[in-house]
């Protein structure tokens, strides 16, 4: 007997961040297959799979984002039952795709008694049922060895720094503090722009409290802008931003992959001195968030090369000219 397999794809979509999952599927000229997800009346997760998954590639994805009613942890939890519904149903390979992975920050000890959230989600994924893990600008690059499998890590920094070139004029990449430094490099050597730091002091008793000490670089009278793998409360990036306009930067604007905008980040953003933020779609924007200074570009097509390369298992890392890892 002889036996000729062929291989598909299915992709699946959580209902965190649905709107990026339909632009990934079209961009593949894929159907989204329905996973049916629902609510107990005491708030736990139910799905089935539309249409069967047996002996395919699927690809779940989910931003691990709040939505509508739901928490972050409902993201999450919603993430990891999907998977285990695929397992169970008999797919070939599971792939978790996570536009924004969530409690990346929380990479490492950094005092006592604290736990290392990043490896938790990382062992829960595997447990799920995940083969491999596919994600964009992860927090830490470390965090790929968390996981016992294959890790894909994108980058957007295709999508800012395309819209970064039609900005003009005399341009300097901004690390808004000494550990995005190598990420901004990276910006400026693309860019071929000259590189900046903002040398800041947290607070070890408030909270995203930041205090902003000096400018290293050369920014007067030159457009500034500020490259971060994410905005939360908006803290660090608005009084990065006074610190270069105070140094005579002639503008400053935002470049961000994850647009999180927790708390008072868009009433601060709003009344900064930054004259535009531009994020990716990797997390979803509510309509009380959309404001005339941010500025939304699409990573779909850079997951979706992504998706058909593993799915063809050709060279992720080719996508982005070995970029994405460094």
């Amino acid at each position: 007997m002889e036996l000729l397999t062929k291989k598909k794809m299915v992709l699946i979509s959580g209902r965190a961040n649905f709107a990026l999952a339909a632009e990934i599927a079209e961009a593949l000229d894929e159907q989204l297959v329905e996973s049916n997800l629902a609510d107990f009346a005491n708030g736990e997760i139910h799905c089935r799979f539309g249409e069967s998954v047996r002996g395919t590639d699927v690809f779940i994805i989910q931003s691990h984002t709040a939505h509508g009613e739901s928490t972050v942890n409902d993201a999450v939890m919603e993430h990891l039952i999907m998977v285990d519904a695929a397992r169970r149903a008999s797919a070939k390979r599971i792939t978790a795709v996570c536009p924004f992975f969530g409690y990346g920050r929380q990479d490492r000890k950094a005092a006592g008694r604290e736990p290392i959230t990043a490896k938790l989600m990382a062992n829960a994924f595997r447990a799920a049922g995940a083969n491999r893990m596919l994600s964009v600008d992860l927090h830490s690059g470390q965090i790929q060895g968390f996981f016992d499998g294959p890790w894909d890590h994108l980058t957007a920094m295709p999508v800012l720094t395309s819209y970064m070139k039609q900005i003009g004029g005399d341009l300097v990449v901004v690390s808004p503090d000494a550990g995005r430094v190598k990420v901004a490099e990276r910006y400026a050597n693309e860019l071929g722009a000259d590189l900046a730091i903002v040398h800041k002091r947290r607070s070890k008793d408030v909270k995203h409290s930041v205090e902003v000490m000096e400018v290293v670089g050369d920014v007067a009278g030159r457009i500034c802008v500020l490259i971060d793998d994410m905005i939360d409360t908006g803290g660090t990036i608005v009084a990065a931003a006074d610190a270069l306009v105070a140094r005579g930067a002639a503008a400053v604007y935002a470049a961000t992959t994850h647009g999180v905008f927790s708390g008072p980040a868009v009433d601060r953003l709003k009344n900064s001195v930054i004259s535009k933020v531009v994020i990716t779609n990797t997390l979803p924007l509510p309509p009380d968030k959309q404001i005339d200074k941010i500025e939304v570009q699409s990573v779909a097509s850079i997951i979706a090369d992504a998706i058909d390369a593993v799915f063809e298992d050709t060279s992720v890392s080719e996508i982005f000219g070995g970029k994405n890892l460094s």
